[in-house]
């Protein structure tokens, strides 16, 4: 009998120990990722018991809350859908995105940085303020992109190379959070399932998130660049001068966009195909350098990383396990090579930065209702992935592309403009993905721009990079340098 009551005892032990444990994992472990989990309802309903911070870019308020006569007490409200995509939405109904949930601890107020404003409202019962974040983004160069890309699908995003700052950041379709932030649960919910059963899902932040695209010859910088840090090439190392290039152990050929050869001569230098942008030498270059150091390379600018700015940013892709042919493919941005606007704009701030990644930030500071800075991010490097020498190099190519007319809509009067376009094959019949990647002035770089096009522009197979996103990005530049 005792030894029953021992075995009970000892169920009952293990049985309280796992509860303790699990209950301390949840209060104590946990706490923090439940309440920032858009799911938990609790959360958001303590939330609207303060009035919740406002979003501001350049000073002036983009998003704010009103008090209201219900049972909610305040309203959130969106000044423009321009910002739709980076603010996100707060919805007592269908949780938080964007900045309202990357920084929902600040703007509710229930951050620990707050500490001592929470004892205060407990002490003389006036409830806490939530405190205001201040976005990095540049009202003209967005509102120049939103312009420039008008109604086509796809994004922009632009970047101070020398801080990592974001300065514009537009993603099309997008969506009205005043929508989704109402107090009538039968309005939301239908505005919030219109836009999820939406097949241009709007509701996707497509500069850092959804499917990514194929980069197309955009991802030629990454090709030269692993080639150039190699050491096993330089700006004039020579390639045949082919009409046509066959995959290793297959019977597909490659071709150049201009369905010739890549200029005149029977050799090509890496410097010349990179400014006219032909297929054939970097597919023949990508195969000599192998899977492995591509995607070292590719790895060293961010390709794999998680990254919050303080947004989740989905991983680029560079593929494993490739056989010669597809390896070749990678070579101009084909095969399963994927990435975000964001990523791009990253390579190209590592040439702009001459061989540096400032890591992308789009918090300018936090500052509570007693105006004491919470939260003032600083610059910081990401990673060097490439050297000075090398960023220098490219430069000169990126600019030679745009003088010679391949990327040439991109130019500026009296501007010395570097970039790259990008025409990206999705399958024998479907539209074209459309890129545009660059900064200026060359010489010294103020802002890098990347831009993709969905869909041809509207135009399925007919369109390129340089014909539709070049003049995109030409137009945030302009915006920029005034």
């Amino acid at each position: 009998m005792n030894r029953q009551v021992r075995r009970v005892g000892v169920v009952l032990a293990l049985m309280f120990v796992a509860l303790f444990g699990m209950a301390s994992s949840i209060q104590v472990l946990r706490s923090g990722e439940l309440y920032a989990d858009s799911r938990n309802v609790r959360a958001s309903y303590e939330t609207y018991k303060v009035q919740r911070g406002v979003i501001l870019v350049s000073g002036t308020p983009i998003v704010d809350s009103f008090a209201v006569n219900d049972d909610y007490r305040f309203l959130r409200e969106y000044e423009s859908v321009i910002y739709s995509p980076i603010t996100g939405y707060f919805s007592i109904f269908s949780g938080s995105t964007g900045i309202e949930r990357a920084m929902n601890t600040y703007l509710s107020g229930q951050s620990s940085a707050q500490f001592f404003e929470q004892i205060n409202a407990l002490l003389d019962g006036t409830p806490v303020t939530g405190a205001a974040v201040e976005l990095t983004i540049d009202p003209d160069i967005q509102r120049a992109a939103w312009d420039a890309l008008g109604n086509r699908k796809g994004a922009v995003v632009a970047i101070e190379p020398s801080t990592g700052r974001i300065l514009a950041m537009v993603s099309k379709p997008t969506f009205d959070a005043n929508l989704l932030a109402g107090h009538s649960y039968g309005e939301v919910i239908d505005a919030y399932q219109n836009y999820a059963e939406d097949p241009d899902d709007p509701l996707i932040n497509r500069t850092i998130a959804g499917d990514l695209y194929h980069p197309g010859s955009v991802f030629k910088l990454v090709i030269a660049a692993a080639a150039l840090e190699s050491g096993l090439f330089t700006a004039t190392s020579e390639f045949e001068n082919l009409e046509l290039y066959r995959l290793p152990g297959t019977q597909t050929y490659v071709q150049n966009a201009s369905r010739t050869t890549c200029g005149t001569g029977e050799t090509v230098t890496l410097e010349t195909a990179l400014a006219r942008s032909c297929n054939i030498p970097f597919a023949m270059l990508a195969v000599e350098l192998g899977e492995d150091r591509i995607r070292a390379q590719a790895e060293l600018m961010g390709f794999g990383d998680s990254l919050e700015i303080p947004l989740e940013v989905t991983p680029s892709i560079y593929p494993s396990g490739m056989s010669l042919s597809e390896v070749g493919l990678t070579g101009f941005g084909q095969f399963d090579v994927r990435v975000t606007p964001l990523q791009m704009a990253m390579v190209t701030s590592a040439i702009a930065n001459q061989g540096v990644i400032m890591k992308p930030q789009l918090i300018s500071s936090v500052v509570a209702s007693n105006l004491n800075v919470l939260s003032q991010p600083v610059p910081s490097v990401l990673s060097s992935p490439i050297s000075r020498e090398t960023a220098g190099y490219l430069t000169r190519m990126m600019v030679d592309s745009v003088e010679l007319g391949i990327a040439g809509r991109a130019g500026i009067s009296q501007v010395a403009v570097a970039g790259k376009t990008g025409t990206a094959e999705n399958g024998p019949t479907d539209p074209y993905t459309l890129w545009f990647t660059g900064f200026a002035p060359a010489e010294a770089p103020q802002i890098v721009v990347s831009v993709v096009v969905e869909d041809g522009g509207g135009i399925g197979q007919n369109g390129t990079g340089n014909q539709i996103a070049a003049p995109i990005a030409k137009a945030v530049l302009e915006a920029a340098l005034k």
